[in-house]
C-alpha cells in the first residue's frame, strides 16, 4: 500500500446517528423478552462512519448530511469536528429528531434497527449548495441510509464533474443501471446480492462488473473478479470480535488506497486491514485506525 504525498479530498454524502448497543445472551425472537447485560451508546451512521474513517486515514473530508435540532445532533457535530471532518454542509432540521440505531449484539453478531429520522430530510438542494466542492474533490462516497433521490443526484453530479464515486450498498435495496453503471466501485454483502442486483449468481455479477463489485462477508473476506480470474482476500484476525462498522471501514480503506493510485488488489488488501482493525473495539468508529498506525 502506497501513500502518496498528495492529501486525498473526499466528500461523503450520507447518514449519521447515535447507536444504542445492547449486549444480550441471545438475540430475542418474536414475543420474547431478554435481559441485556450492558448498554452503551456510540457514534454511528454509515455516512458518518466513512467520513471519520477516511479523515483518520489522512483525507480532507466534507460530510453532507442532516441531523435534528437536538442534543444528539450537537454531539454528532462536535464529534465530527474533533475528527477533522468539515461539517459546513451538515444541515439541521426541526422536523425530525437526529437519527438513531438500536443494536442487539450476541457473540459478535448484531441485529440492527435503524430509525433514519433527520437523515430522511437530506435533499438534492443540500447537494447543490456544495456544488463547487464537488468540482474539486478526488472521490465521493455514498451509502443507502439516505433517500434514493439523493443517491441518484449525487451520482449524477459526480459524473458531471468527472469524479470517482464509491457506493457501499447497505442497507440493501434494489439498484438499477442508472446507478450501477455510473459508480466506480460497489461494496455489497454476500447475503444481499439478490436484493441489490435482482439475482444471486455471484460469478455472473462479478464478471459483469469486473474490478468494480466487491463482495464481503462477516469473516472479513472480499471477493471480486479482476477481468481474468476470481480474486479472494481474507483477513480474520483472532481479535476480530465486534462486527459493527466493518463494511464502512473496508469502504474507507479501499477509497483511501484508490485515491493514492494503488492497484485494485492493494486497495482490497488495505480495505480488509482497516476493517479488521475496527472489529477489535466496540462501536463503528472507535477502532477506526489513523494513518499514523500504518507507519509505526
Amino acid at each position: 500500500m502506497n501513500f502518496s504525498s498528495e492529501q486525498p479530498k473526499i466528500i461523503v454524502v450520507g447518514s449519521s446517528s447515535i447507536d444504542l448497543v445492547l449486549e444480550t445472551e441471545k438475540v430475542p425472537c418474536a414475543n420474547e423478552t431478554v435481559i441485556a447485560r450492558n448498554s452503551e451508546s456510540y457514534f454511528g451512521g454509515k455516512g458518518a462512519n466513512q467520513a471519520v474513517g477516511t479523515a483518520r486515514l489522512g483525507a480532507s473530508v466534507y460530510f453532507i448530511g442532516c441531523v435534528g435540532m437536538d442534543p444528539l445532533g450537537q454531539q454528532i457535530m462536535r464529534n465530527m469536528v474533533s475528527e477533522n471532518v468539515n461539517v459546513g454542509f451538515v444541515y439541521e432540521t426541526d422536523q425530525e429528531a437526529t437519527g438513531t440505531a438500536y443494536v442487539t449484539t450476541f457473540d459478535g453478531d448484531a441485529a440492527i434497527v435503524v430509525v433514519p429520522a433527520a437523515n430522511n430530510f437530506l435533499n438534492t438542494g443540500h447537494l447543490d449548495a456544495a456544488d463547487k466542492y464537488f468540482q474539486t474533490v478526488d472521490l465521493i462516497l455514498i451509502q443507502l441510509e439516505v433517500s434514493l433521490e439523493v443517491i441518484k443526484h449525487t451520482v449524477k453530479k459526480a459524473k458531471k464533474y468527472g469524479k470517482k464515486v464509491g457506493l457501499y450498498a447497505s442497507p440493501a435495496q434494489r439498484l438499477y443501471e442508472d446507478i450501477l453503471d455510473n459508480v466506480d466501485f460497489i461494496v455489497v454483502k454476500s447475503s444481499e446480492l439478490h436484493i441489490v442486483f435482482g439475482e444471486d449468481q455471484r460469478e455472473d455479477i462479478l464478471k459483469k462488473y469486473f474490478n468494480k463489485v466487491f463482495v464481503r462477508d462477516d469473516i472479513n473476506s472480499t471477493i471480486y473478479f479482476d477481468g481474468t480470474e476470481m480474486k479472494y482476500c481474507r483477513n480474520d484476525k483472532d481479535k476480530m470480535i465486534y462486527k459493527m462498522g466493518m463494511g464502512d471501514a473496508f469502504t474507507s480503506g479501499f477509497a483511501i488506497a484508490l485515491c493514492h493510485q494503488n492497484p485494485i488488489e492493494e486497495c482490497v488488501k488495505f480495505g480488509n486491514e482497516v476493517s479488521a482493525r475496527v472489529s477489535s473495539k466496540k462501536g463503528s468508529q472507535t477502532g477506526l485506525p489513523r494513518v499514523s498506525d500504518f507507519f509505526s
